[in-house]
């Protein structure tokens, strides 16, 4: 089976962030399919090209036994909202452009994979020509989720925005959507057909943990950081706008009379006025890390007391799942979960963590004072994460079944 896969933000091997197709591939690979990606060149919180790809708009490589073309990314995508966009359309110019003339061969299908929205784009004119079938998943409501934090305000934007969406909707063989409120709002208000909506949502990546969790000293690793008396809560994922870090700071001012270390891992476009704002405000209990290669991420989650999910206070959230939970899940640590709608009911369903108001720091303050005087509880809802986990959300079985849809397609598709 040849799938064409399109995804803006698929990873480099060495590169840090979300990396749920990059583990899907590869297990697809593994069972004998032929994967080509069309990935981008400018990693999702990056400001510049690789040296490998400065000056060049495709570039063809292998990653694995994975046949990966990256594609132009303008460097003005993590600038401001009007840089983002013209990323977005550059991406999906170069994707097209790869599509059509560079790619050999004869596909099965198309996987394309959003945010953001127009790799569908791309995705629609190589099915046309192609005459193959394309499958669009949802990651992400987006322009909703851009409303709701205020990054996208205008009319002209949105319209389009939605007009796109619908048109890629209606053309789409299957639409696969990472959570069950995903399906709801696109059967009850983009009126889209239930049979044409797949379910494969994010996934823990047992792989790599289980083998930490079985040879990783932590304790080493938290003495040599000087962290051995240390409550450690760690955040790991972008520093944007939806993210809503500020809320970390006011929660650590008022836990400064506690033993606590907030730990954020990662990147974006906020994340230099976070260290400013908390430098000013003489908050010492906030330690900014730059991102890491995934098995060192684990290493810093397996080294903690709590991982945490956190989102803007804002409707659109109310529907995601946050990948990073399957990521404590995975290495066994409870989860303070600051997204309210669906990620809640997952940790409290699963008994694996917390909820805290999100962008309320008393409920921090309150929920972890709780949670540093029960050290039996932090490890109960942390193997009840881990079990909840590999009985739902593990990523090799859901990328077993997404395959097992794709063939399905094809099947149907070959006899219509």
């Amino acid at each position: 089976m040849r799938i064409l896969l399109i995804h803006q933000m698929f990873l480099e091997e060495d590169d840090p962030g979300g990396s749920r197709f990059n583990e899907m591939a590869k297990v697809w690979a593994n069972e004998g399919n032929d994967i080509t990606v069309l990935g981008g060149m400018l990693h999702y919180n990056g400001h510049e090209k690789r040296d490998e790809y400065k000056g060049k708009y495709f570039v063809n490589k292998k990653q694995g036994q994975l046949d990966v073309w990256r594609c132009h990314v303008s460097e003005s995508y993590n600038a401001n909202f009007l840089g983002r966009l013209w990323g977005y359309f550059s991406f999906m110019f170069a994707a097209t452009w790869v599509g059509l003339f560079k790619t050999k061969g004869k596909y099965d299908v198309i996987l394309a994979t959003s945010p953001p929205l127009f790799v569908g784009v791309t995705a629609f004119i190589l099915s046309f020509f192609k005459k193959i079938p394309y499958v669009f998943e949802v990651r992400d409501l987006w322009p909703e989720s851009a409303m709701d934090t205020g990054v996208l305000n205008n009319k002209l934007i949105i319209k389009l925005a939605y007009w796109v969406e619908g048109f890629l909707y209606k053309n789409a063989s299957l639409i696969n959507v990472l959570t069950p409120a995903f399906k709801t709002h696109l059967i009850n208000i983009k009126k889209v057909k239930e049979d044409k909506i797949l379910f494969i949502p994010n996934a823990a990546d047992f792989s790599l943990s289980d083998t930490l969790l079985e040879n990783f000293d932590a304790s080493q690793m938290r003495n040599e950081m000087g962290w051995q008396d240390k409550f450690i809560v760690t955040y790991v994922g972008a520093h944007g706008v939806a993210n809503g870090l500020h809320q970390v700071l006011d929660a650590a001012e008022l836990l400064k009379d506690t033993n606590i270390l907030f730990l954020l891992i990662g990147n974006g476009m906020t994340k230099e006025s976070l260290i400013i704002n908390a430098k000013n405000r003489g908050i010492e209990n906030v330690v900014f890390l730059n991102s890491v290669p995934k098995v060192d991420v684990f290493k810093y989650i397996l080294i903690s007391d709590m991982g945490a999910s956190i989102l803007k206070n804002v409707p659109a959230f109310k529907t995601v799942y946050s990948n990073k939970t399957f990521d404590y899940m995975a290495c066994k640590k409870p989860i303070l979960m600051a997204i309210d709608g669906i990620s809640r009911v997952l940790v409290e369903e699963a008994d694996a963590g917390s909820f805290v108001i999100p962008e309320d720091p008393q409920s921090y303050n309150i929920v972890l004072r709780k949670y540093m005087e029960l050290p039996q509880l932090l490890k109960l809802q942390g193997e009840n994460g881990y079990n909840y986990a590999k009985k739902h959300f593990d990523r090799k079985h859901l990328a077993q079944n997404y395959l097992s849809e794709l063939k399905s397609l094809i099947s149907v598709s070959t006899d219509l």
